[in-house]
C-alpha cells in the first residue's frame, strides 16, 4: 500500500469515526467556549494532561496553526480565547466539527483539508504557533512532518506536540494484560500486519524520529511531560507507566 493510500484509508476511517462519534471528533460545548472566552480553557495534546497554561503566551491575534487537529475541539477554544485559528486535517468530517462549532459561536475558524507532511498550501513562517495533538501515530514518516512545521513556523514561535511513545506499539495486544507479549519492533508499521485492519492505519515512530526529528529540523526542545490513559480508559499499560509524550519546542531567533 502505498503512502498516498495510507491517506486515503485514513481519510475515510476517521470519517467514519466522527459518524459514531469517537471521543476525539465531538466538539467542544458552548459552556467551554464561554470560559475560553473569559481565558478559562484547557486543551489537550495527550489522553488526560492539559497543557501548561506557561506553555501559551498571550493569544490574542496569535495566527495559530492547528495541524492533524479536526473534531472541534483544541482550534475552537484557541479561536474564542483571541487567536486567529486554522485548523488542518486529513478528515472532512472532523473538519466539519470545527466548522460546526464555528457557527454556532459566531467564531472564525479557517479549515484546510491536507496532509501533516505536506504544508505546501501555507507560506514560510506563516504562524506563531503550531498545535498538534497526538496524531502523527497516522502518518508513516514523522521527519517530514517537524520540517514542515519549522518551515511554516516563525521565528520565535512554538510547537507544542502529542506523541505514542514507542512503547505503546511494541506489546502484541495493549488491551489485555494477561499473555501480552512483546511481538513488534520500533519502528512499527500496521502494514506489516497480516490482516487488514477496520480502523485507521497507525505507525510506531522511534524517539529517534519524534525527539530526534525535531532537534534535526532545527527546533530547540524547552519543555515536555508524559502521559497516560485515565484509570476509567481500560488502558491496562497505564496502571505501570506513562506511554505518551509531549513537548514544547522552540523555533530559534
Amino acid at each position: 500500500m502505498s503512502e498516498l493510500d495510507v491517506r486515503s484509508h485514513n481519510r475515510a476511517a476517521w470519517d467514519q469515526l466522527v459518524e459514531q462519534q469517537n471521543r476525539w471528533t465531538v466538539p467542544v460545548s458552548h459552556e467551554a467556549i464561554e470560559r475560553a472566552r473569559r481565558g478559562e480553557f484547557e486543551i489537550v495534546l495527550t489522553p488526560t494532561k492539559p497543557v501548561p497554561r506557561a506553555w501559551f503566551e498571550n493569544l490574542d491575534g496569535v495566527e495559530i496553526l492547528c495541524l492533524a487537529s479536526g473534531g472541534g475541539q483544541q482550534g475552537p477554544l484557541l479561536a474564542a480565547a483571541g487567536a486567529r485559528v486554522t485548523v488542518l486535517d486529513n478528515s472532512p468530517n472532523q473538519l466539519k466539527q470545527d466548522q460546526f462549532v464555528a457557527q454556532r459561536e459566531g467564531l472564525v475558524i479557517r479549515t484546510v483539508e491536507g496532509d501533516m507532511a505536506d504544508l505546501s498550501i501555507f507560506a514560510d513562517e506563516s504562524f506563531q504557533l503550531i498545535v498538534h495533538p497526538c496524531s502523527n501515530c497516522f502518518a508513516p514518516d514523522v521527519r517530514p512532518v517537524w520540517r514542515e512545521c519549522f518551515r511554516v513556523l516563525r521565528k520565535g514561535g512554538a510547537l507544542l506536540a502529542g506523541f505514542n511513545n514507542p512503547l505503546r506499539f511494541l506489546l502484541e495486544d495493549t488491551d489485555k494484560l494477561a499473555g501480552m507479549r512483546v511481538s513488534n519492533t520500533i519502528p512499527y508499521s500496521d502494514l506489516a500486519r497480516p490482516k487488514e485492519r477496520a480502523g485507521p492505519l497507525e505507525f510506531g515512530h522511534s524517539l529517534a524520529d519524534q525527539i530526534g526529528g525535531q532537534l534535526e529540523a532545527g527546533f530547540l526542545l524547552s519543555a515536555f511531560y508524559e502521559d497516560r490513559y485515565a484509570e476509567t480508559d481500560d488502558d491496562p499499560i497505564s496502571r505501570y507507566i506513562d506511554t505518551f509524550i509531549a513537548t514544547r519546542a522552540i523555533r530559534p531567533d
